[in-house]
């Protein structure tokens, strides 16, 4: 099983922005659990981060035909971004969103997800564990 692992804008400013709602845990802490829960499930992640809406469109579509399952973070696109829904949308593979925070208890802004829309499940304000929670929901699909 392959899966791709997508986090939106400042996630790699972790341990950095807003610790007492993101956590003191680094981006690269949060890549290290993820490889080694990868490598106990015996199977293949990418990881991927961007600030750019277009980069993240751009990798979901090169997806296509070549991951079995994305587990995406958008940060602030979530939002936002019709784009990243549609590019959802359009490979068609499953997808499961999460979020660090719990943004459903947060500003009232954050409470519509348009990539949300194109995902099967969505864990929030789990911390680091609701991308572990979202790997093994696609594995066990």
């Amino acid at each position: 099983m392959r899966i791709l692992i997508i986090n939106g804008p400042n996630i790699n400013m972790l341990g950095i922005r807003e610790p007492d709602i993101y956590g003191k845990n680094t981006y690269a802490d949060l890549c290290g659990m993820i490889e080694a829960h990868a490598a106990e499930r015996g199977i293949e992640v990418k990881l991927f981060q961007s600030n750019h809406e277009g980069s993240i469109v751009d990798e979901i579509q090169a997806a296509y035909g070549k991951f079995d399952g994305i587990v995406i973070n958008p940060a602030a696109y979530t939002h936002t971004s019709i784009a990243i829904l549609d590019a959802l949308k359009s490979v068609g593979i499953p997808a499961v969103e999460v979020h660090i925070s719990d943004v459903t208890a947060r500003e009232d802004f954050r409470q519509i997800s348009y990539a949300g829309m194109a995902c099967e499940k969505s864990f929030v304000g789990l911390g680091f564990d609701g991308y572990i929670k979202g790997i093994e929901y696609l594995i066990n699909k």
